[in-house]
């Protein structure tokens, strides 16, 4: 069954994927409109949305996802729900993870119960596919892949999977869980390694390199992701869980490295530091499920994906200045 929702309530829209959602919305669906719930955090600016601002399709509240009242009246009349709010760095987990169980499965909980009473066709919880865990050199994360969270940001994730999941089987609230790989492209906050790593070189400031580089991630343009996010919304089975996925494994070093080619600059820029603590080694990601059933695959390759990236960052370093506060 499609789905065509016109007014679409999207939660986190000012941080790095949900403003790129808010803007693929718009510009692919004229008759469309967005509600962005979002209590700009560090992480959320209004500079990543300058350019749709001033659209009428588009409406912005300033809010907590743990206020009750403030998620009702954004809720009210939505066809469809797109929950991407939450605390997502994992070093900051590791410091206060309080913040994150409150954010992350005491605002859900709050999301999923204005969902029962706002009745929305559709309610797309975004995860990660690091409620798994850690995959060995072999093999890959599927949606039956049982959940094994090693950080205090991933096991706040994981609760509120098992949260929205237990909405869907209790209630019978259309829900839908996608799991996506690690994220890049333009609007990143640059705490994020390929925006810090940017940053830091085009400054000729060393950059932090944890453990011996070799963790291994699956990259996913923003851009893919979102399109992904929409074709779930439209056509995803409730109940069920996508993982979306960019195909692209590559180790920590070898981004650094790319990146310091790109910018012309020399490995002594590198510094080795102190591994993560419980720092998964290796996130891969199978997106056959949402290939086969609703015909979507990521079409940036990850060469001229990450050149256009580099290319953003060094292009819109006011953009950085303003977001990072220095």
């Amino acid at each position: 069954m499609m789905r065509s929702p016109r007014r679409i309530m999207i939660t986190g829209g000012c941080g790095f994927i949900g403003s790129n959602f808010v803007r693929h919305i718009l510009n692919t669906y004229k008759d469309s409109e967005v509600v962005n719930l979002d209590l700009l955090t560090y992480a959320g600016s209004p500079e990543n949305l300058r350019d749709v601002e001033s659209d009428p399709r588009y409406s912005f509240v300033h809010g907590d996802i743990r206020d009750p009242h403030v998620v009702a009246g954004a809720m009210a009349g939505a066809d469809a729900v797109v929950h991407f709010a939450a605390e997502s760095h994992v070093d900051r987990s590791i410091e206060h993870a309080a913040v994150f169980v409150e954010t992350n499965v005491g605002g859900t909980q709050v999301m999923l119960d204005a969902a029962l009473k706002a009745k929305p066709s559709i309610y797309v919880q975004i995860s990660t596919d690091e409620v798994y865990g850690s995959l060995g050199p072999e093999g890959y994360f599927t949606e039956t892949t049982p959940l094994a969270p090693n950080s205090p940001y991933s096991a706040s994730k994981a609760g509120a999977d098992m949260l929205a999941s237990a909405y869907y089987h209790t209630y019978g609230l259309p829900v839908v869980i996608t799991r996506c790989s690690n994220n890049y492209g333009p609007y990143q906050f640059p705490e994020k390694l390929i925006p810090l790593f940017i940053n830091n070189l085009l400054k000729e400031i060393q950059v932090p390199l944890y453990g011996d580089g070799l963790n291994v991630r699956d990259w996913l343009h923003v851009y893919d992701h979102c399109s992904a996010v929409d074709a779930v919304m439209r056509g995803g089975r409730v109940g069920e869980v996508y993982n979306i996925g960019g195909n692209n494994e590559k180790t920590n070093i070898e981004i650094t490295k790319l990146i310091l080619s790109k910018l012309g600059k020399p490995d002594s820029l590198i510094s080795y530091v102190k591994d993560r603590l419980g720092h998964d080694r290796r996130y891969a990601i199978d997106s056959s499920r949402i290939q086969s059933e609703l015909g979507w695959s990521p079409k940036h390759d990850f060469e001229s994906g990450i050149s256009d990236t580099i290319d953003w960052y060094i292009k819109n370093q006011d953009w950085c200045k303003i977001v990072s506060g220095r």
